[in-house]
């Protein structure tokens, strides 16, 4: 019996973004209440590279197992190709966006960096019509993240970070600042509080300027001149899109009864002091959800958020977009196009 194939970014052992091939890989199988997706753009996530490298950055008792070949991606929008049998909100021809079996498939199970992608129904929504592929493969897990993180968690599973669950904040009227904002997740959280009626202290180099105040930034401060922690306080809402050891500075910003939100709590210490403080402290796992992205599809078609793009790579060319991942200060998001 002959195997269909289709062509795919596919790894066979960790390692940089020379381990990165395109090269033959059997189509997926489409499974029930699932989607099969042909692919016109995909984007790359932190977690892509994290996974690439074999989760480097995490505890050995936290890094998932995985098998080789690995197919890397999670976001992706393309056109349905077919649907499982017990599927009835799509059809074959459906343009479709979606962040694909996340967190469930970050040791390899999404696989979006291919020709053709199986889509759980449930995780897929349509895409917005406003808007091409590029831009809507660049939204799902950095829109994602800033949706539950600011508006609506989406769901009731445990969080991996802490033991009560996250919970939004009201941002009417409120000040938040947010650190790497000129980021893929950062330029995405500068905008979902602006939106929510929240004034924004945007927190990125001064290369980032332009961009950020068209994305509705109020103020910007550029750290390579400007010691936050020094500069700001009586802010409601930090939200530190980088992450680390590093991020407990912002506690010095906050006014009494503010919060700090931080997308990557690892190595993040000042738990105690926050507490003592009267600080609320809080992370969360961003999960796929297909409501939640045909809610923002509105908001993407209609221009009230938008997906920035750092820059576009041919799938072919996969090794290239990762090493711009590497070099850092990338302003939206790193899309792949098939």
């Amino acid at each position: 019996m002959t195997v269909k194939t289709m062509k795919a970014v596919q790894q066979h052992t960790f390692g940089g973004p020379q381990v990165l091939s395109y090269e033959d890989s059997p189509m997926p199988a489409l499974k029930p209440g699932e989607l099969l997706v042909r692919v016109k753009a995909a984007s790359l996530n932190p977690p892509d590279w994290y996974l690439r490298e074999g989760y480097k950055s995490l505890p050995p008792e936290w890094r998932p197992e995985v098998d080789f070949p690995l197919i890397l991606g999670s976001d992706v929008s393309g056109v349905v190709e077919s649907v499982a049998d017990d599927v009835s909100d799509f059809r074959a021809g459906d343009e479709v966006y979606s962040m694909v079996r996340f967190p469930e498939g970050m040791a390899g199970g999404s696989r979006a960096h291919a020709q053709y992608v199986t889509v759980p129904a449930t995780q897929a929504a349509i895409k917005p019509a406003g808007i091409d592929h590029d831009h809507a493969a660049a939204a799902p897990m950095s829109l994602l993240t800033a949706w539950q993180f600011l508006v609506s968690l989406g769901h009731e599973e445990s969080n991996p970070f802490q033991e009560q669950p996250h919970k939004p904040v009201a941002l009417a009227g409120k000040t938040v600042l947010v650190n790497g904002a000129a980021g893929g997740v950062g330029h995405f959280m500068l905008q979902v509080a602006k939106f929510k009626g929240a004034k924004v202290i945007a927190v990125a180099s001064g290369r980032h300027e332009n961009l950020l105040r068209e994305l509705g930034a109020d103020e910007l401060i550029d750290y390579t001149q400007t010691a936050v922690e020094e500069q700001v306080r009586d802010v409601d809402l930090v939200v530190d899109c980088v992450g680390g050891a590093n991020t407990g500075r912002f506690l010095n910003t906050l006014k009494p009864g503010g919060a700090l939100f931080i997308v990557n709590p690892l190595g993040f210490t000042g738990w105690e002091e926050a507490e003592q403080a009267g600080f609320i402290v809080s992370s969360a796992q961003v999960r796929s959800n297909g409501a939640q992205l045909a809610e923002l599809a509105t908001l993407l078609d209609e221009g009230h958020i938008r997906a920035a793009i750092d820059s576009v790579y041919p799938m072919e060319c996969a090794g290239a977009a990762y090493e711009r991942a590497e070099e850092g200060h990338i302003s939206g998001k790193i899309v792949l196009t098939v």
